[in-house]
């Protein structure tokens, strides 16, 4: 667990399937502890979030992204929060759906992303600093430094993937917190517009 920005905390699992670490993180914001797409935890991170103030909730950004968040509902007592056009899809049941323009707990607003590998793709945003974009597989930080999409057969069809992406233009944001590969702490928007101009 490694603190990468105030309030943010980020650890990750590396999968030897997939070749990238699979992030999770804990934010704590105002009166909440929320964590996002928590992947495995290892003892130390665990003991790391025991330590945190109580955690209220698990927000999934997409349906493959439940990954641990029942063993954390369980054992610290959250709700978990989903998609709802994702929910249906998923082995779990979430204590409560969200939908595109939302405002959860925390004050993290919902994206919701069209033509996405999931219905329900959404990413979530913080307007802290200078703004914080939160992605599932909507976006991977993979190579190091860079924004890309999932492989091709992913996706129904990529040009209209791209064209999904573009609303996230509209925010103002300097951090792009991936659930995939590597996060970017500073120029994430310039990685994005990047992307969608190749």
């Amino acid at each position: 667990m490694k603190t990468i920005a105030p309030g943010i905390q980020q650890w990750s699992w590396f999968s030897d399937e997939k070749q990238l670490d699979f992030n999770g993180l804990l934010l704590t914001i105002n009166d909440h502890c929320i964590l996002v797409d928590p992947p495995p935890l290892q003892p130390e991170d665990r003991t790391a979030i025991l330590k945190s103030p109580r955690i209220d909730y698990v927000l999934i950004t997409n349906r493959d992204h439940a990954r641990e968040a029942e063993t954390c509902r369980r054992e610290f007592n959250a709700k978990v929060y989903a998609p709802a056009a994702d929910a249906p899809l998923m082995e779990i049941t979430p204590d409560k759906t969200f939908q595109d323009g939302e405002l959860l707990p925390g004050g993290i607003w919902v994206i919701h992303l069209h033509d996405m590998k999931s219905p329900g793709e959404s990413a979530l945003f913080l307007e802290r600093g200078k703004g914080c974009l939160i992605v599932g597989d909507a976006l991977i930080g993979k190579p190091t430094g860079q924004l890309n999409l999932l492989p091709a057969e992913k996706f129904a069809d990529v040009g209209k993937a791209k064209e999904g992406l573009k609303r996230l233009l509209k925010y103002q944001f300097d951090m792009v917190l991936v659930g995939d590969g590597a996060s970017l702490m500073t120029a994430g928007k310039d990685a994005l517009r990047r992307l969608l101009e190749s």
